[in-house]
């Protein structure tokens, strides 16, 4: 973790570098709420862009950084079950994990960028982890949140969210991950349950995009 503050084409998407661009409607209405605040506390979750510390702290917010992906697959977070144990739900340490990588030490955030993270944790952290945002969000801060649609599709693989001063966002891919989940509308309605509204957004490929309001 790390806190930091001051100052070619494949369907429609153009390819370079290594990274892939696409259109996002989350990100574009995000981006205007950034631009439009001053001094926001921002939580970007996912693996560290400094391209993306930069691009945040030029527009006069604080950002700290996490990566709950790769820290949940630490072999400390996974212990095996009793016979008498549901494997799915208890070969993980929740409450280790959420000590050690979900307390800010007293920092808030006015906004989250999740990306695609949720996809990629196994389901026992997830609900923990949105619970736990759900906590040190302000009121009326806000969270985007990207979900794959299918479990094994082929652009399916874990990436780095690179921002960019417009209407896309480009995605590079980073590490081997698996996505565990593919969750449905009503599904995720219910991850965000305790908080006061949510804006899905219509997507051409396989992410869906939901921006959600404390």
């Amino acid at each position: 973790m790390g806190f930091f503050s001051g100052k070619a084409t494949v369907d429609g998407a153009r390819v370079q570098a290594g990274r892939t661009s696409r259109h996002s409607s989350g990100w574009m209405q995000m981006l205007k709420h950034l631009k439009s605040q001053d001094s926001l506390r921002i939580l970007d979750i996912g693996p560290t862009s400094a391209s993306n510390i930069n691009f945040i702290t030029n527009l006069g917010h604080s950002v700290y950084m996490a990566n709950f992906v790769e820290d949940a697959a630490r072999p400390e977070f996974v212990r095996k079950a009793a016979p008498d144990e549901d494997a799915k739900t208890v070969a993980h340490d929740v409450n280790a994990f959420l000590s050690q990588y979900l307390d800010f030490g007293g920092r808030t955030f006015d906004v989250v960028t999740l990306w695609d993270t949720a996809d990629f944790l196994p389901e026992a952290f997830l609900q923990p982890m949105i619970d736990r945002l759900y906590q040190v969000m302000e009121p009326g801060a806000q969270l985007l949140a990207f979900f794959h649609s299918k479990v094994n599709a082929s652009d399916n693989s874990f990436s780095r969210y690179h921002l960019t001063d417009g209407d896309a966002i480009d995605m590079q891919k980073v590490g081997g991950h698996a996505v565990v989940h593919a969750y449905t509308n009503r599904q995720i309605e219910g991850i965000f349950k305790e908080f006061a509204s949510y804006r899905f957004f219509l997507a051409k490929d396989a992410l869906r995009e939901v921006i959600v309001t404390r």
